[in-house]
């Protein structure tokens, strides 16, 4: 008899013909509820898990889990209680790598769709509310010669910068905020004298554009936060295609209702799919369903290795893209 593998959400090709041809799937039609999610993990007729970040996979679960391992279906995996897998002695599989150009284009969209109120021009013509070239008609914020600031220096914020860069906008980043940690020329590699790296309270207070590019963590929670946005330009657009929480969204619904900020494009929401009161009435913000690795090619991908991981796991050896390695040492 094969592995048996649980798939909480379908996934495009090629991820469930591997599994099949590894053993037995069963796939849910619809998103398991957390006390579900935990008996079936609880059952024993799984060796593998694969999730998607919606699945919270916390410590009172991976205690109950009688499975091998998880395979999680993203390249962030905050829905996972790492050191709890690691204590009970479950893999957890991820899929990194796939998704940085296409996150990086998403994250150069919002930067142009707010900064050109591409949302708003869209509806007006769509409304009728076109009646032909005006002067005025619907003036947003140059992009070109503006300064982009990164949190984060990874390999999104780096394809975003290298697209920034094409677009003569003038790139600072500060790389692990809130703290600081210096990055020599040998470590910039191809954008050494072209991105300067700035403490992060620098980054917030010259950035035309703030750029989030950070994992969510106990430290990055709320990293933008009212202090944050009250240091921002008046002028400046916030852009975050990481993860929601690491934004305080009610204090970004009040500094934009005010005029603190100029604008905010975003991918992802603290409460996601749930928006916090007043976000989607704002007219100078562009709203995006979590899109970043939304292309054909990088979610086939994403269901390959997550798939492979899947499998290596349920034999027992440690997955190529292991987030945990040490919990079978």
């Amino acid at each position: 008899m094969g592995s048996q593998y649980l798939v909480t959400t379908p996934i495009p090709d090629p991820g469930i013909p591997l599994l099949e041809e590894a053993g037995s799937v069963t796939v849910l039609s619809e998103q398991p509820d957390y006390r579900t999610l935990r008996s079936l993990c609880a059952s024993g007729e799984f060796d593998v898990v694969l999730t998607q970040l919606r699945d919270q996979v916390d410590e009172p679960l991976l205690a109950e889990a009688r499975i091998k391992g998880i395979a999680n279906y993203a390249v962030g995996f905050n829905n996972i209680d790492i050191n709890a897998a690691t204590c009970h002695g479950i893999m957890v599989g991820n899929t990194p790598g796939v998704l940085t150009n296409a996150t990086a284009d998403i994250a150069l969209l919002l930067i142009l769709g707010t900064a050109r109120r591409i949302v708003e021009a869209d509806r007006l013509v769509r409304d009728g509310g076109f009646r032909g070239w005006e002067p005025e008609l619907m003036l947003g914020h140059d992009v070109s010669g503006k300064v982009l600031g990164l949190a984060g220096f990874g390999r999104i914020a780096r394809a975003t910068a290298r697209r920034a860069l094409g677009f003569g906008m003038e790139v600072i980043f500060a790389p692990r905020p809130p703290g600081d940690r210096a990055m020599g020329e040998e470590e910039l590699g191809e954008f050494a004298g072209k991105a300067q790296q700035v403490p992060w309270q620098e980054l917030v207070e010259r950035s035309d554009f703030l750029s989030i590019h950070v994992p969510l963590s106990e430290q990055t929670r709320h990293l933008v936060d009212e202090s944050v946005l009250r240091r921002m330009k008046s002028n400046a657009i916030l852009v975050n295609t990481a993860r929601g929480p690491i934004v305080d969204e009610k204090a970004l619904v009040k500094a934009l209702r005010d005029g603190q900020i100029a604008g905010a494009g975003l991918d992802v929401f603290e409460e996601e799919p749930h928006l916090t009161a007043g976000l989607a009435a704002l007219p100078n913000t562009v709203l995006l369903p979590h899109l970043g690795s939304a292309t054909v090619p990088v979610r086939r991908e994403m269901s390959r290795l997550s798939a492979e991981n899947a499998i290596a796991i349920a034999a027992r050896r440690i997955p190529h893209h292991a987030v945990n390695p040490e919990a079978w040492r």
